[in-house]
């Protein structure tokens, strides 16, 4: 098969999927898969059979999850504009509002249209530990609406209230912030009809204390008599993805640099977001090995670079290489610059075929500019 491509590992993808259906059954909540990290429809079938509905950023997203997957379709943006609004009114059943401002002026709308009314509240609690680029309640963020700068007559528009502060982070950290929730909105909870937790929880990691998550979402329900949301989306394809590459040469400047068909910046751009080392199979950290090379992609950034990795022998032009936990925030991200070809998409499945679902040319390329 021609490299780069993305595998996505079904079987992987159904522990995740009845770890989840555990917890929501167990905590008695609804869990929405979040677009935003992982949009692979052709998997959709499967997931659906599992969570509650999706979680859209807009219109495309939410179009994509009411036609896709089914369920509920529930979307936040920091803004909404009169241009997509009727369409977007198709396709959602909860809509989450950023401010005040947008509330006041789409509420009514959305209500009149029969859709379940919310706003995104900020805590004003960071949990994040050296991640700012994540940190919603970092000084100066613009997502949320703090307690100071909520009035009256937006909270009476409201059916319920939704908080994401999360960024792969344990459930000690979501039960701090909704303490912080409660004391700040503790009235509003008592109104609300639904409670949304967000995303970032990484219930399906090996440490994580689903027993903790099942106490604090149990407590909102006993507390307020409110349904509660859960919206993960690196949860549900954790470790269920990979990114298959292919050496194309090496070179040596003080060490060794193998150049990969695959790019940081084009195909994995949280590498250099983020920024984080993704694991790669086989592979150990730089001086671990016998052999150590440094990954870099094939664009003309300078920083085009994945990580430095060692290995058990040297690597040759040709060898190929196994980016794992490659299934989030990779395909969504993906883009063309400098003229470089999408990975193709391709699932192996629970009998161990591998099924080619999408291929990507010049004419995406083209199309997109």
């Amino acid at each position: 098969m021609r490299t780069p491509y993305f595998e996505i590992d079904e079987a992987a993808l159904v522990r995740n999927l009845e770890a989840l259906r555990a917890v929501r059954k167990e905590a008695g909540c609804k869990i929405l898969l979040a677009q935003k990290a992982y949009s692979a429809f052709c998997t959709y079938p499967l997931i659906s059979r599992y969570l509650d509905g999706t979680t859209a950023s807009g219109l495309y997203e939410a179009r994509l999850g009411k036609t896709r997957f089914g369920g509920e379709t529930h979307v936040f943006s920091p803004s909404y504009n009169d241009e997509d609004w009727d369409e977007l009114m198709l396709y959602v059943d909860h809509i989450i509002f950023n401010s005040p401002t947008q509330a006041r002026k789409f509420a009514p709308k959305a209500k009149a249209a029969g859709k379940q009314v919310g706003l995104r509240l900020n805590p004003q609690f960071s949990t994040q530990r050296g991640h700012g680029i994540y940190d919603p309640c970092g000084e100066f963020s613009r997502l949320g609406t703090t307690a100071a700068e909520l009035p009256d007559d937006v909270a009476n528009l409201l059916d319920g209230v939704h908080m994401h502060t999360l960024c792969e982070q344990n459930s000690d950290d979501l039960e701090a912030t909704v303490d912080a929730l409660e004391e700040r909105f503790g009235a509003l909870l008592q109104r609300s009809k639904w409670i949304n937790l967000g995303g970032g929880h990484h219930i399906t990691r090996a440490d994580y204390d689903v027993e903790r998550l099942v106490r604090v979402v149990r407590r909102l329900k006993d507390r307020y008599g409110a349904e509660v949301y859960l919206e993960p989306g690196e949860a549900v394809v954790l470790n269920a993805g990979s990114l298959v590459c292919r050496v194309e040469d090496i070179v040596r400047n003080g060490m060794d640099i193998a150049i990969v068909d695959a790019s940081a910046a084009c195909h994995m751009p949280d590498v250099l977001e983020m920024p984080y080392r993704p694991p790669l199979q086989g592979a150990g950290e730089a001086g671990d090995k016998a052999h150590t090379y440094r990954l870099g992609g094939p664009t003309c950034l300078a920083g085009d670079v994945i990580g430095d990795y060692s290995f058990d022998r040297p690597l040759k032009i040709g060898d190929e290489l196994r980016f794992l936990d490659m299934a989030l925030y990779t395909m969504v991200k993906t883009n063309t610059f400098n003229g470089m070809r999408l990975p193709s998409i391709c699932v192996r499945h629970t009998d161990g075929t591998i099924e080619v679902v999408r291929e990507f040319g010049y004419d995406e390329f083209e199309r997109r500019l």
